[in-house]
């Protein structure tokens, strides 16, 4: 039943953000999906910067071990992108915590199809991906968690060099 709560309430909030009306219902306001697949909130906030490195993958997982990242802690080169594959025990997501002000931008800016701010989204099948760039992103320690399952302390890092 939690999960069914969830699902509702992450589904009313993508409607109420896809809702509109009001004297620019339907206009084209240059803010919507680029090339890269940023997002309008990330468009305004920063310029997407494309991997320029390496690609480095993270298992998401929940099974009789637990829910967890693996691996839970990263460490990436500024311009290295790191992938997310949905293994098993879904849904989940990556959604960063406790970002500062100077870092924020740029991290918005390389997340493509944000749920909400600094989150990615559900990922609800095996194998599906979710990937982002670290390029232009400052050096430092950038924890996140997953959602649905942080009452299952599910929680990693990515330390950018």
């Amino acid at each position: 039943m939690r999960f069914n709560g969830l699902v509702l309430v992450t589904a009313a909030a993508v409607l109420a953000a896809c809702g509109g009306g009001g004297e620019n219902a339907g206009t084209d306001t240059g803010a919507a999906n680029t090339a890269g697949g940023a997002t309008a909130a990330a468009t305004t906030a920063g310029t997407p910067a494309p991997v320029t490195g390496t690609v480095h993958t993270v298992q998401m997982l929940g099974d009789e071990k637990g829910y967890r990242y693996e691996p839970t802690d990263l460490t990436v080169k500024v311009g290295d992108g790191v992938k997310w594959v949905m293994i098993s025990g879904a849904p989940h997501n990556v959604q960063f915590e406790n970002v500062a002000a100077d870092a924020k931008t740029q991290l918005s800016a390389n997340m493509p199809n944000q749920l909400t701010d600094l989150s990615s989204p559900l990922l609800l099948n095996a194998n599906e991906e979710y990937q982002m760039s670290f390029a232009g992103v400052k050096p430092g320690k950038y924890n996140y968690i997953c959602t649905p399952h942080l009452a299952n302390n599910m929680r990693g890092s990515v330390t950018v060099q």
